[in-house]
């Protein structure tokens, strides 16, 4: 079984891999913690002037259309730990647009996007309404939309939406009648209010209010109802994207740590002499590799355009265990010096420990696997 990339993805990830070393050293994603953007529009024209943003489009779209080549590219900014909105999005927004969105709604989204004039990010989770509970429909969200002639106002508070503060349009879960709906919302519209919130990876993640927004019913995507099947579907796009970022992360630690325990010297002996230290590397080998196969699984099948909900829910499971235990070994690893805000390695840990839990961490996956063999 031959599971090596092929010629054209290996110089993506070589290509990828020297272009974000040289463009996003770790100076720049200390630097972009304390900015209020949170990201370099000047390094983001660049990717867009590679083509990254339309990676994952048609062609007819200004893209190559390549969800496998996406995660690869996922994977190496997952490495040099890229801050932006390229997840929100080209993931969870702009693929929904490409599969659900109008002839009219792709035309004025999806080539502005590739050309990275456009910043969308998608407003679910809410105060009273958690991840889990919008992922598996156990709760309707509060965010109302009311039908007024040919359009629709919106009132509700979203929370944790990323880089709202930043983005054009909001892709906005609200209930609509009996059912929910995505509306795509106009940033600039009348009655947005959008707060920056403290978090653990410093990643720029808000607080939107929406107090009675107007929207046109022409916005809704997918149509009226569609919004759990939508957002379904998201959740096993952005799952997969988050994996391939912890991914490439979890790749950068443990040869950070190996390298580490080739150098360091204690009680007169290289300490990767030791064989505690040596089976907590083997650990976090096994983990990494174990993520990589069911990531790059996961990835094939969608790109293939077959069903994968349980594979992309495996992968996450794997994956958001892996960062949680890989990154400790390797503090434990490095010691005192591994908690240092100078090292890097505290950045890696900071950024794994928040993906953990983004788009739902293991234990939620896991019920979504048991689900998916009828138990």
């Amino acid at each position: 079984m031959d599971l090596s990339l092929s010629e054209e993805q290996e110089m993506l990830r070589k290509s990828a891999r020297e272009f974000l070393e040289r463009e996003c050293p770790k100076k720049l994603v200390r630097e972009m913690e304390q900015d209020e953007k949170g990201y370099s529009p000047e390094l983001w024209k660049k990717m867009a002037e590679l083509g990254w943003m339309g990676l994952v489009f048609p062609e007819e779209y200004g893209g190559t259309g390549s969800f496998l080549s996406l995660i690869i590219l996922l994977e190496e900014m997952g490495r040099a730990l890229l801050p932006g909105p390229f997840v929100s999005t080209v993931v969870c927004s702009g693929l929904p647009i490409l599969h659900y969105g109008t002839e009219e709604q792709k035309r004025n989204l999806l080539l502005p996007i590739v050309q990275g004039e456009l910043i969308i990010t998608l407003a679910v989770t809410e105060p009273e309404t958690q991840f889990g509970e919008v992922l598996s429909q156990a709760k309707e969200p509060e965010t109302k939309a009311v039908r007024d002639g040919n359009n629709y106002t919106i009132s509700g508070i979203k929370l944790f939406v990323p880089d709202a503060h930043v983005a054009n349009w909001l892709l906005c879960l609200a209930r609509t009648g009996k059912g929910v709906s995505l509306f795509l919302i106009d940033s600039k519209s009348q009655g947005i209010k959008c707060d920056l919130l403290k978090t653990m990876a410093s990643d720029k993640q808000c607080e939107v209010t929406l107090d009675n927004v107007r929207v046109p019913a022409t916005n809704i995507m997918g149509g009226i109802g569609k919004g759990w099947e939508i957002v379904e579907r998201i959740g096993q796009w952005a799952a997969l994207a988050n994996c391939a970022l912890i991914l490439g992360g979890l790749e950068q630690v443990l040869e950070a740590t190996v390298s580490y325990a080739k150098q360091r010297v204690q009680f007169e002996r290289l300490i990767g002499s030791f064989q505690a230290i040596q089976h907590k590397c083997a650990d976090m080998l096994i983990d990494v590799d174990g993520a990589r196969f069911l990531t790059y699984e996961a990835a094939w099948k969608l790109s293939q355009n077959l069903p994968a909900g349980k594979e992309s829910s495996m992968a996450k499971a794997w994956t958001s265990d892996a960062s949680r235990k890989v990154c400790l070994e390797a503090i434990r690893v490095h010691g005192g010096v591994g908690i240092s805000v100078d090292h890097d390695m505290q950045l890696y840990f900071r950024r794994a420990k928040a993906m953990e839990i983004t788009w739902g961490n293991g234990d939620f996956h896991r019920e979504i696997v048991a689900r998916s063999i009828g138990l």
